[in-house]
């Protein structure tokens, strides 16, 4: 072994520290001092050049050649120049020495500088001198002064590293020597040894620390000793199942508690594989449990069925920990008993895809069960069916008789659903009203409408709630995989649209999925977007229609009907706009727009003789009757000086058939501050009578359906019309209310009305619906009658 080669390396880091510091210190040195030396004779040149161009001018002048040459040899002299050219302007004289060039000793740099003589003429240029200097040599330049530098210092450097090469070897390399021949003592000896060394620097720290090692050492053998034989002892008695097992997966240890809950001997199970001891269903899962393991150390984590000395299964959550010492394995797991814990988690499991209400799937667990089964028909193929099931007239309920009423309504409603599918069909509450039910089958369609229509005919029985008798019905979409849809949420979506299709078409039934809904979609989605452009950027208008005295031909008063104008399209239907805008909401901001807008056109009209007592009537939607709606309304026509005396409320049945006491208050807060209620479409309902008694109705409107049946072809449906409006006027006499024909487009439905003593009439015949602007523009302007008939 070779003892000073700490020293070796000390003497050789020592040595390329010096090799590349100092030699690029001494190159600069010689560079730099070259340069200083050399500068000094180019500046001792352009001394040269000045001196002698003044003595030179005279010669020129005169052609003196002697002269000049003289002067040359001079310059020539010194020791720096080793050629000299003065030549003449005109070209008449030129000296070159030395004559012949020396190509031994090749010019270095060249000045030059012209020749000036003053005449009686002025300062004249008659020539030229060019000196060339000798060329840059390192060593001629080298001073004395240099080399004692450079000596000097180079003494300072072998000082400095004698210095510090013996201060290593009495500090570093003798300590160093006696700690190693320490440790091989000890590696040869089997005794511990220690160091012979004491300083109270670094490196007898180290010997001091070495020997307390070596004291400490020798204690921790005695230690591990006795450890051992009380780890064995731990873990025979720990109340943990532990146990090892080698790298084949055969038990070499169990602990005592281990063998106490399996009810095993140690002697029946050391040796086997641990496999053995489970279920066959879980072995694959702890086979594969080491592909957790991550580099050097095995972690493992793994729940199986293990099966104990009587025959139980239990559920064990397995840790293994294996580590590769010196290739052996070592191992150590812990098996608890989870078999409580796993039956708490598949019932929290169970409890959080089920909806608490109904005992069905809720949306997440209904959402699991599709994801699955669209995974299981894309792999053995066949068909699913979706069915999205609404309840129609359901929120009736809970707004009047509360929701529990309407919790026991779902739960019988999810009972009947149930009842009326297959065992393999899985049903789920979606959230509120909505149910959905998944049907597996070769041709999932037929299935889906037979079931539909089990289905629906089993939701529109009558269903009994705290001894009141409810009705309700079912619209059902439905929608097909593979063949409709792709994906759990796309096949949702077609049902979805599928379901508001029917609800569209008359509600109770059922509906298969269409492209063309996918494109009623979208122009529901076009339309809901005009909407909210027209809400932001003021499109929304309001378009009025006379409503005339027919007895008098006086107009009575207006209509207002909503319109939207957009900038590209125009004028867009109003029914769509009313239908979108109600199930997106949009209406209550549609609503407020339009009253204030129409309140405020009043407001203008009523400036025109003749029109100052005229009333504004202004269709109102259900999803208007909010708590708000009489503040806003007040709020507007306070600000455009409107009583609300010329202010009507039309209504539909669609607003009655709540039969919600918050709509009754509302109707008769708006009476009570003197607006009249107007009863829309008269006659068209089942129920419109006894909406006569229970609100507050001023006016009854007569469908234009029942207007137009005036002039039908039949006689048999003319005459019976005409008894059917004398009824209406009859019993609206009696009520005191007035009565206003709507769709009167000829003279003889006019002379017909007019022959039944209906008092008000509105329609194209009378006059169509026109911008507030044009109304004022034929009024004023123009000064023609607002009618479109004279003399009525």
């Amino acid at each position: 072994m070779n003892t000073h080669s700490v020293e070796s390396r000390f003497i050789l880091i020592v040595s390329s520290a010096l090799l590349l510091l100092i030699a690029p210190l001494f190159v600069l040195f010689f560079y730099l001092s070259n340069e200083r030396a050399y500068q000094d004779v180019v500046d001792h040149g352009q001394v040269l050049l000045q001196a002698n161009s003044l003595a030179l001018g005279k010669p020129l002048w005169d052609f003196d050649e002697e002269s000049v040459r003289q002067i040359a040899s001079t310059i020539l002299a010194d020791r720096s120049v080793i050629a000299v050219r003065v030549y003449e302007v005109a070209g008449g004289l030129d000296v070159r020495l030395p004559e012949r060039s020396r190509d031994k000793d090749p010019p270095g740099q060249i000045l030059s500088t012209p020749v000036h003589y003053r005449s009686v003429d002025g300062t004249k240029t008659v020539g030229r001198l060019e000196i060339a200097l000798r060329q840059r040599d390192l060593f001629s330049d080298f001073k004395i002064d240099d080399a004692v530098y450079i000596g000097i210092f180079l003494f300072a450097i072998v000082i400095i590293t004698a210095a510090a090469i013996l201060g290593n070897r009495m500090m570093v390399t003798r300590p160093l020597l006696r700690l190693t021949h320490a440790i091989e003592a000890t590696r040869r000896l089997g005794s511990r040894h220690m160091v012979d060394w004491v300083s109270a620097d670094e490196m007898g720290m180290l010997a001091a620390n070495f020997n307390e090692m070596q004291a400490r050492l020798a204690q921790e053998e005695n230690d591990l000793k006795r450890a051992h034989q009380k780890t064995t002892r731990i873990y025979n008695l720990t109340p943990a199942k532990l146990y090892s097992v080698d790298e084949d997966d055969r038990l070499t240890a169990v602990s005592d508690y281990w063998l106490l809950a399996t009810g095993y001997d140690r002697e029946t199970v050391i040796g086997r594989p641990f496999a053995d001891f489970l279920d066959p269903s879980t072995r694959d899962a702890y086979e594969n449990r080491k592909r957790q393991a991550t580099a050097g150390v095995e972690a493992a984590t793994v729940t199986v069925k293990f099966r104990c000395a009587d025959g139980r299964l239990i559920d064990v959550l397995i840790k293994e920990v294996q580590a590769l010492e010196a290739g052996e394995t070592l191992s150590l797991a812990v098996m608890t008993d989870v078999t409580e814990l796993k039956t708490a988690e598949q019932r929290n499991h169970v409890q959080a895809i089920t909806d608490h209400l109904t005992g069905l799937l809720n949306r997440p667990g209904f959402e699991m069960a599709l994801d699955g089964a669209i995974r299981q028909t894309a792999e053995d193929g066949g068909e699913l069916a979706c069915l999205l099931i609404d309840l129609d007239r359901f929120k009736p309920i809970n707004d009047n008789l509360g929701h529990a009423a309407g919790d026991e309504v779902l739960r019988q409603i999810a009972g009947r659903i149930r009842s009326q599918v297959r065992g393999e069909d899985r049903v789920g509450r979606l959230g509120g009203d909505e149910f959905v039910v998944l049907i597996p089958a070769g041709q999932a369609r037929n299935a889906a409408l037979q079931i539909s229509e089990r289905i629906a005919a089993a939701c529109a029985e009558p269903v009994i709630v705290d001894g009141n008798t409810l009705s309700l019905s079912a619209s059902i979409g439905i929608a097909l995989y593979p063949a409709q849809a792709k994906t759990a949420a796309e096949l949702l979506q077609k049902s979805d649209m599928a379901m508001y299709a029917r609800k569209h078409n008359g509600k109770n039934g059922a509906k298969l999925f269409d492209p063309l809904m996918a494109s009623l979609a979208q122009e529901r989605l076009k339309i809901d977007t005009y909407i909210e452009e027209g809400l932001r950027h003021d499109w929304f208008d309001v378009h009025l229609q006379p409503i005339v005295d027919l007895k008098g031909g006086q107009v009575a008063g207006f209509e207002a009907l909503m319109r939207l104008n957009h900038p590209e399209h125009g004028v867009l239907p109003p029914a769509d706009i009313i239908r979108v805008a109600e199930e997106t909401g949009a209406i209550l901001r549609i609503g407020e727009r339009i009253f204030e807008k129409a309140v405020a056109h009043l407001a203008r009209l009523s400036s025109i003789p003749g029109l100052e007592n005229a009333y504004l009537a202004v269709n109102f939607s259900p999803l208007q009757f909010c708590p708000e709606l009489p503040a806003s309304t007040f709020s507007a026509l306070m600000k455009w000086g409107i009583t609300p005396a010329r202010i009507v409320v039309e209504i539909t049945e669609a607003v009655l058939m709540h039969h919600s006491p918050d709509i009754r208050d509302l109707l008769s807060a708006l009476s009570n501050a003197g607006m009249k209620i107007a009863l829309d479409d008269f006659g068209t309902g089942y129920s419109s009578l006894s909406y006569l008694v229970h609100f507050p109705v001023n006016i009854i409107k007569v469908d234009q359906a029942f207007t137009r049946s005036l002039t039908d072809e039949s006689e048999t449906v003319r005459r019976r019309v005409l008894k059917l409006i004398a009824g209406i006027h009859t019993v609206a006499k009696e009520l005191k209310c007035q009565v206003v024909a709507e769709g009167i487009e000829t003279e003889e439905q006019l002379n017909a009305l007019l022959s039944l003593d209906v008092s008000c009439g509105q329609g194209y015949f009378l006059g169509r619906p026109q911008p507030v602007g044009d109304i004022l523009s034929r009024l004023e302007c123009e000064h023609r009658p607002l009618l479109a008939v004279q003399g009525t």
